[in-house]
């Protein structure tokens, strides 16, 4: 569980509650014509820029940036290095079976096990690192395509608003409603983007970069266990992908 992103969205959203509370009667912020050109109707609209597969496949990827726990550089650099003395003493195949954090390693020791070319080794890793990335930034996309429609659908409601209010100006009773449709939709698309779909498709990067990172030294480490480099040196090598600060003593 990420707790940044828990707790900041509770608490944004909290705060605007408690700004709704303190104000008056939170009632007054609901109005279900705004909610279905803005809520309802940004996904819809959202759903057009992309496949249904690929849009409903973005929220399984959202659920990464509250779900997801990074594995830290250190622990992959422990691990790989435990394999790579594990190789060096009783060979490549002695890594077979082992039990490993990351699903992307366990495919990189198959690969060494089965005893492929290490260019085919490196292509092939290096093919599920770029598509894995691709997946993450098409599901950020949609988020960000997210935050783009909802203001423009809020001052669409606007809009419908407004025009409903001019046509109702001789009767004071009817202006209200009409008003309520022309603040809450601008105000419910500036809330779905800023506070929902933006956060997520930049948490949803954030992962994606930590992936990737993760990804490119499991491959390192992998060729030059297969390579059958020295565990010190694939461990100083792993270590130039940390920042300066943590590296340690070389």
């Amino acid at each position: 569980m990420d707790l940044a992103t828990i707790v900041g969205l509770i608490g944004g959203v909290g705060m605007l509650i408690m700004a709704m509370i303190v104000g008056g009667d939170p009632v007054v912020y609901y109005n279900l014509p705004s909610v279905l050109i803005v809520l309802i109707g940004s996904l819809f609209v959202t759903m057009q820029k992309f496949t249904l597969e690929q849009f409903l496949g973005a929220f399984k990827i959202a659920g990464k940036a509250y779900s997801y726990r990074a594995i830290k550089p250190e622990e992959i650099i422990e691990e790989v290095v435990e394999l790579a003395d594990s190789a060096r003493k009783g060979g490549l195949l002695s890594l077979e079976g082992k039990e490993v954090s990351h699903e992307f390693l366990g495919k990189g020791i198959q690969l060494l096990v089965g005893g492929h070319d290490p260019d085919v080794v490196r292509t092939l890793l290096n093919r599920d690192i770029r598509l894995t990335r691709e997946r993450h930034e098409q599901g950020a996309g949609i988020f960000g395509a997210l935050g783009d429609v909802a203001p423009a659908m809020g001052m669409i409601g606007t809009l419908i608003g407004l025009v409903g209010m001019l046509a109702v100006l001789d009767d004071p009773r009817a202006i209200g409603p009409q008003m309520a449709v022309a603040l809450l939709t601008t105000m419910y698309g500036s809330i779905m983007a800023t506070v929902i779909a933006i956060p997520i498709k930049d948490k949803c990067m954030l992962r994606s970069d930590e992936e990737t990172m993760a990804q490119q030294m499991i491959r390192d480490a992998l060729l030059g266990i297969q390579a059958g480099q020295n565990p010190r040196i694939i461990e100083q090598a792993l270590k130039t992908y940390l920042p300066a600060g943590q590296r340690g003593a070389d």
